[in-house]
This record gives structure tokens, sequence and C-alpha cells, in this order.
């Protein structure tokens, strides 16, 4: 009976554990001016030393990144001024001059066209 017991509050606990896990997490898609894989090894490394920022991957072909956060850390707004601080436009949010000034040749706007 008490094997019973020890079962029923391991379950209810993983059960609680998973359910606060599993709701913690928001996505969001970003369209930003990326053109390259260089483009893409700069936004995704700058994304992960963003808080809150759980995983980030871009589509070179279509230039969206996609991030999985926690609402309670970020929101998308912040996230836009992230990827707009590593040089590339996100959504509506222009690039930082400087951080775009510093950009390889190939990731610059109209580069690859």
């Amino acid at each position: 009976m008490r094997n019973l017991g020890l079962l029923l509050v391991f379950v209810a606990v993983s059960f609680f554990t998973n359910a606060v896990y599993a709701g913690g997490t928001e996505t969001i898609k970003i369209k930003t001016s990326s053109q390259c894989d260089m483009c893409k090894e700069t936004i995704e490394k700058g994304m992960a030393f963003e808080k809150g920022v759980k995983k980030a991957v871009l589509d070179v072909e279509t230039s969206i990144l996609t991030v999985e956060y926690n609402p309670k850390k970020t929101n998308p707004d912040l996230i836009r001024k992230a990827v707009a601080a590593t040089g590339y436009d996100a959504d509506d949010v222009p690039a930082e001059k400087e951080a775009y000034d510093k950009l390889h040749s190939c990731c610059k706007k109209g580069a690859h066209k």
C-alpha cells in the first residue's frame, strides 16, 4: 500500500513538472535581412546569448528566423531588437548601423543579388 502511495506521488510530480516545462515556451517567426550561411551563423550565435531564448534557427532560403523562447524572460520586441543588434533587420526593426557596418561584405543587403 505504501508503494502505491509513493507511485501516485511520483506520477503527480512528473505530470506537474512536464506541464510546467511544456507550457513554458512560445515560438515567433521573424523576417530578417540575412542572405547566406555566414548570416545564419552570426544570427544564431547572437540568439544563443539572449536571455530566455531556448532555440533559434534561421532558414537561409526564406530568411526567416524561428525562435523558441520563454515568455517569462523575454518577448518578441526584445528578440527583434537582439537580431537588429547583430546587424540584420528583424521584421520592421532596422539593423543597428554600427553592427551592420561590421558585417562581412557578403552579408550586407543586396550582396547576393
